[in-house]
């Protein structure tokens, strides 16, 4: 146990939260990376405490009200992404009567600002007599009236629209409040020398307020931009991650690492001048995420038919191609999925916190922490009360940042995201202690269960569902889910009476070709069949949209063109398609029907169908899905329909 005390704090000691944009739990040396570069974490980790079993929630907005509020989305309403969109107005209904008949379920809406009821740790800080600031992205609000300068922040230096920075180089484009432009950013960013990079210029600011503040307690919110897109990055840093390869495999994105090893930069600067001033030993100093690493965009799958990736210029398209190719941003294994999902490559992020002489130097804890406790974690340690009345759902973890193998006083912590990310369900989940519980508002071919369980401990990459082995403590685990939800006043999905699945399923299949992707080969409907024809090497068509749970039986029926033919498959629980294994040799027949049992581990998400395609057109009328398990419908792809 570290001998010092958090109760011999000297009198109002600063605070800096040091918050990284789509930072996942794998991504710093400190917590287990050999790709990225990160010495500045590391020198926190060595002069900190380093959280094993941190959580935010599975996209930024939600935990960044979480933060500022102590309070889970399911109660302060934040439930994506989306300030950056106008205010809903007064008296406004976040939960619909109705939905689209392709919806099964009826969804909240997402607050689009941080309510100006809330009384924010930046307001409780302010009424201290703490100077406060906000750097960087804040994304809770669009409009004037719920900028930071209207919840507790004394100075802000930002700009909004803000799902990502303005331009990750000067001149930014942002204009004053009040003469906005169509493609500008409306804030307080002003711009640097040409081509500066924000990164530094957040530092350069942080850097500027902790001088100016250094003889009155202060409150530095620092939320950089890094590492979230439009992913500008410096390229000579990428140009030497180009050259180095991942000894584990894991890692390679040459984008993402100088980006991070930007962000390292920046996080050293702020470290400097606080030890330079002499300022670290009355510094509470927190680092985090707002949620778990990106794992879905700018991959194949995440780009648009006509070649541009989603929300992103065709020229950062090409930049990113240039230097990733088809890469993720990152990759979170042993973890699963990531960003935008309730697994926990989505939520599971890195936590540290130092404080010299009051917090036990280059020591890990094991504690349970979520991004509601701290709030009421700096209440604590400060010393300072909560407003009377005020609601707030997290703990303090003091007692972890003094002992930290000591137990924390609450049986469990939650995850509220009912809207779903890419391609997965909304839902919530449960932790207490090994176990997590994952309940799904929406099931379907690929997330076929309610439930979902898993033993962390055992199991941290969830592979294995245990629901259906251990009923019981799935009985538990979910009453506590529904006094979650009860106490909370979360505004639940409810079933959506106008649901029809025969048109979802019909939508889905009004794609051009179906949504089967041609490569190495060109492919059109003609005379009622899919006519495929090699233009290179291994041509094949490729299908993203499968979601059959294992085993799966794939049938088919080819018009002309038989001969020997290859089945490749990943499954929702692999982000890649592995480098071995994971393909069947068949013989697809000239003239009439083929069935291939195809022995799926998980559930089918992608498939690769290698054709004979090289010497002669493949003619193929329909394919289709079918997993072995009672109840899931078949996917069917009807070319002559």
């Amino acid at each position: 146990m570290f001998a010092g005390s958090l109760a011999q704090a000297a009198p109002k000691p600063n605070v800096v939260l040091f918050l990284v944009d789509d930072m996942g739990w794998m991504d710093s040396t400190p917590y287990g990376s050999t790709y990225y570069e990160t010495p500045n974490m590391e020198r926190l980790a060595k002069r900190g405490l380093r959280f094993t079993n941190a959580y935010a929630q599975p996209l930024c907005s939600p935990t960044r009200a979480s933060i500022l509020t102590g309070k889970y989305p399911s109660r302060h309403g934040i439930l994506t992404p989306s300030g950056h969109q106008p205010p809903q107005p007064a008296g406004f209904q976040f939960l619909p009567d109705t939905a689209p008949a392709t919806r099964a379920i009826i969804a909240p809406i997402s607050k689009n600002y941080l309510d100006l009821s809330e009384y924010t740790l930046a307001e409780a800080l302010h009424d201290a007599d703490y100077r406060t600031a906000h750097l960087g992205k804040w994304h809770l609000g669009l409009t004037s009236e719920y900028r930071p300068n209207k919840q507790g922040f004394d100075l802000m230096f930002e700009s909004a629209p803000d799902p990502g920075p303005p331009s990750y180089f000067s001149p930014y484009g942002v204009v004053p409040e009040g003469r906005p432009t169509a493609k500008s950013h409306v804030g307080t960013i002003t711009d640097g020398p040409p081509g500066e990079y924000i990164v530094d210029r957040l530092a350069a600011e942080a850097v500027k307020f902790i001088r100016a503040s250094k003889d009155k307690p202060f409150f530095l919110n620092f939320w950089s931009y890094g590492v979230h897109g439009p992913w500008g990055h410096k390229e000579e840093y990428t140009k030497t991650f180009a050259q180095k390869k991942d000894p584990s495999g894991r890692q390679g994105n040459p984008i993402m690492a100088s980006m991070l090893r930007s962000v390292d930069e920046a996080l050293g600067r702020v470290i400097d001048v606080l030890d330079e001033l002499k300022l670290t030993d009355n510094t509470v100093f927190i680092f985090f995420s707002d949620n778990g690493g990106n794992t879905h965009s700018n991959t194949p799958n995440d780009r648009k038919t006509e070649g541009k990736e989603k929300g992103a210029k065709s020229g950062q398209l090409a930049d990113w191609r240039k230097w990733a190719g088809d890469l993720p941003p990152t990759n979170n294994t042993p973890l699963r999925d990531g960003k935008g999902t309730l697994y926990e490559g989505g939520t599971r992020v890195p936590l540290m916190v130092m404080w010299p002489g009051h917090v036990p130097a280059g020591v890990e804890s094991p504690a349970i922490v979520h991004a509601v406790d701290l709030y009421p974690t700096v209440l604590d340690l400060l010393g300072l009360k909560r407003k009377d009345g005020q609601i707030i759902d997290g703990i303090s973890i003091a007692p972890a940042l003094r002992d930290p193998q000591a137990a924390l006083p609450r049986d469990a912590i939650f995850n509220y995201f009912p809207m779903g990310g890419p391609s997965k369900p909304g839902g919530v989940w449960v932790r207490q202690g090994d176990w997590k519980l994952i309940r799904w508002f929406e099931t379907g071919p690929e997330y076929p269960d309610t439930h979902e369980l898993y033993n962390l401990t055992n199991d941290i990459g969830e592979k294995h569902n245990l629901a259906s082995e251990m009923p019981d403590r799935v009985k538990a685990l979910d009453a506590m889910i529904d006094g979650f939800l009860k106490n909370t006043g979360a505004l639940a999905p409810k079933p959506n009476p106008a649901y029809r699945p025969a048109k979802s399923a019909a939508a889905a299949q009004a794609r051009p070709l179906g949504g089967w992707v041609p490569k190495s080969s060109q492919a059109k409907i003609k005379d009622g069949a899919l006519v495929v024809t090699g233009d290179g090497r291994n041509p094949f068509l490729g299908m993203s949209n499968v979601h059959q749970p294992g085993p799966v039986t794939m049938r088919l029926l080819a018009r002309s063109g038989g001969g020997p033919a290859k089945v490749q498959w990943r499954t929702a629980a692999q982000e890649t398609f592995p480098q071995d294994g994971q393909t069947m040799d068949f013989d697809l027949a000239p003239k009439g029907e083929t069935s291939v049992e195809i022995p799926v581990q998980g559930s089918l998400r992608h498939i690769r169908l290698y054709l004979p395609a090289q010497s002669q057109p493949v003619a193929i009328d329909w394919i289709e899905m079918k997993s072995a398990k009672p109840g899931v419908e078949a996917q069917r792809w009807d070319f002559n329909e």
